[in-house]
């Protein structure tokens, strides 16, 4: 896990391109310049502590990384390098390997990553795992050379443009390729791209969902099944030479990660929960404590309050250069803060709801229109430009049933440009990985391709999963009615709405993503109290971002 940068095709501007980003990598910074390419490294430390400094170089390439190969000891033995390899990177094999079989090798890797490798053979890749867990974004063709980094931050100030402002306040995140900075690029997930004469070309794009395995013939077999994937996904994701942990929430999916680290650990695995202390507020800090206290976790806990919402919101949209105004963006914030004391990685229940069908939105998708069924879309999205925008985005390939179709929807769209992207700039604000082994390619080849009566039945989305942590975690009681994550924002924003409505209507990308009568009657009818964080969110952004403000400086701009 770490921060790369590099430009390819020149030898000048990596510097500032790193220095960036220098958050990501709290152990150091490490750069190599050749005339074809300069690559930069800000590291955090996770495997080979002493050895796994990049950029690395073997078998006559070079590979700049960020993330984590989880196969990699797998690979090694596979490809008998054992003698061959000079560290205990979990990047090194991958050289081996390309010099043998090309392009071809990107294929092999299970993990989360994002990399450049500059090949023996004259090649350049840049690449991305399948989900989009980790991020990378490209400015091609400056002269013909082309720059590339972990964040877009590293590219100067932004610009926000209508298309972008709309999305933030409709989605809470944004669609497009093109981001707030002038000519940067979102490398997309899954992507095998190669930089030739100056410029990016993709040669293709992974599914994140493999081929389905063998049929499943009853449920007693899923259930065997899916206990095989599960325990065999969450024990490569623990391969660390530093302390790992989890979040637990008092939802079915941490709680499966959890039942399945307790099971791996002779020691109590740490767990950390964050409760809101506010009337009213979904708190799941009991049921927590109930799964932890079941599986002898060393559980521990953290409040998050009205003065942590005004601490931290601008803290957050510091952290999210590339925007998402999702409220859950501020107890993980606070949670990686409490988590960094002890911990360096933590694994989390992102992805069980997509692969496992866990929204009700799906389940609508499902009924009849006459039975209130409808299309598993934004409901948020009000502006006709963003829904379609969307509708594109998250059209699925053919052949995929009514509820796969949902699915695919939001793990093209909602999951990379939201969810992944909270979870990888909010802990690494805090020099913490996150791990998601719910995203493995074996878990989402499995569970994606489940007979649809394994995913839904009846009122319960989750199905399979639910019966699995039934049998193995009691405590957990997964067929409990869910109460919904929700973060009492509107409750804490109320107070402010008036001061708040004059000072957003200065902000240029508050007033392109509404009116000043629109934004006006956000404010003042309490009706529309759900619509005024993501526009608070988009004012802080904006002056931070925009005009290079500190959080803090943002925060009284708009609050006094």
């Amino acid at each position: 896990m770490c921060g790369i940068a590099g430009m390819l095709g020149d030898q000048e501007g990596v510097e500032p391109l790193i220095m960036r980003i220098a958050h990501r990598g709290p152990n150091g910074i490490r750069v190599t310049e050749t005339p074809r390419y300069t690559l930069a490294h800000a590291r955090l430390s996770i495997i080979d502590l002493e050895g796994g400094w990049q950029p690395l170089s073997a078998a006559g390439s070079t590979i700049i990384g960020n993330g984590e190969i989880y196969n990699y000891r797998e690979l090694a033995e596979q490809f008998q390098l054992q003698g061959k390899l000079s560290t205990g990177s979990d990047f090194e094999p991958l050289l081996h390997i390309y010099a043998q079989e090309g392009e071809a090798a990107f294929d092999r890797l299970r993990g989360m990553y994002a990399f450049c490798l500059i090949g023996a053979d004259g090649r350049t890749w840049l690449v991305r795992d399948p989900f989009g867990i980790k991020p990378l974004y490209i400015q091609p063709q400056l002269g013909g050379a082309a720059a590339f980094s972990s964040e877009p931050r590293s590219f100067g100030n932004a610009r926000v443009t209508r298309d972008i402002a709309r999305q933030v306040a409709n989605l809470n995140y944004t669609l497009n390729d093109d981001t707030a900075w002038p000519g940067v690029l979102r490398v997309r997930p899954g992507a095998v791209e190669e930089f030739v004469d100056g410029a990016l070309v993709e040669r293709r794009r992974r599914s994140p969902i493999g081929a389905p395995r063998a049929r499943i013939r009853d449920e007693a077999e899923a259930i065997a099944a899916l206990d095989q994937v599960l325990e065999d996904s969450i024990n490569v994701h623990q391969r660390s030479d530093v302390p790992y942990g989890l979040f637990l929430s008092g939802g079915v999916d941490s709680a499966a990660v959890a039942t399945m680290m307790a099971r791996l650990n002779q020691r109590p695995v740490i767990a950390y929960t964050c409760g809101f202390d506010a009337p009213g507020a979904h708190d799941e800090r009991a049921q927590a404590e109930r799964v932890a206290r079941a599986l002898n976790l060393d559980w521990r806990e953290t409040q998050f309050g009205e003065a942590d919402f005004w601490a931290i919101a601008p803290q957050v949209a510091w952290a999210m250069d590339d925007p998402v105004a999702d409220y859950a963006c501020l107890p993980t914030y606070k949670l990686a803060a409490a988590a960094k004391q002890s911990l360096t990685v933590v694994l989390t229940g992102e992805g069980g709801d997509e692969l496992f069908a866990g929204y009700g939105r799906y389940r609508r998708a499902l009924r009849p229109k006459l039975f209130g069924g409808r299309p598993a879309e934004p409901q948020t999205a009000t502006d006709a430009q963003t829904l379609a925008a969307w509708r594109e985005r998250a059209a699925p390939p053919p052949g995929l049933s009514a509820l796969q179709q949902a699915q695919w929807s939001d793990i093209a769209t909602w999951l990379p440009n939201d969810l992944l992207l909270k979870l990888d700039r909010c802990l690494m604000a805090h020099g913490m990985e996150g791990r998601t082994p719910f995203l493995d390619p074996e878990v989402a080849a499995f569970a994606f391709h489940l007979p649809d009566a394994l995913k839904v039945r009846g009122r319960f989305g989750k199905y399979l999963l639910r019966k699995w942590l039934a049998q193995h975690c009691p405590a957990a009681e997964p067929w409990a009615k869910k109460r919904g994550f929700t973060v009492p924002v509107a409750a804490w924003i109320a107070p402010r709405a008036a001061t708040l409505a004059r000072t957003l209507a200065d902000v240029q990308s508050v007033r392109a993503a509404c009116d000043e009568q629109t934004l006006g009657a956000i404010f003042s009818d309490d009706a529309h109290a759900d619509r005024r964080w993501p526009l608070l969110f988009l004012g802080l952004w904006h002056r931070i971002h925009v005009e290079g403000a500190a959080p803090d400086e943002a925060l009284t701009s708009l609050v006094g």
